[in-house]
């Protein structure tokens, strides 16, 4: 694998924590990890309005509900702002 490419993805799982870190924040202060189901943590449609609107708050991105809904991971809403941050 290209070094370029480690660093990529290293950096892709690093952001994901991040966001999952961010999750936490509205579930209790639960350790979330990157592939933890939104649905199957608890998550509802508030907590699920808060955290777009935190994303939007602290990543410059505005993601939609269907779009986070159908995400459902923070490693796959880590990926989603990224794409926004690209196309912005």
């Amino acid at each position: 694998m290209e070094p370029g490419l480690r660093r990529k993805e290293r950096w892709a799982m690093e952001f994901g924590q991040e966001i999952a870190a961010l999750w936490g924040e509205y579930f209790e202060s639960r350790e979330i990890g990157v592939d933890d189901d939104f649905f199957a943590l608890g998550g509802n449609s508030l907590t699920g309005i808060k955290i777009i609107d935190r994303v939007a708050q602290d990543y410059g991105v505005r993601l939609s509900v269907r779009d986070f809904y159908l995400a459902q991971t923070p490693a796959r809403v880590a990926e989603l702002i990224e794409q926004g941050r690209a196309a912005a």
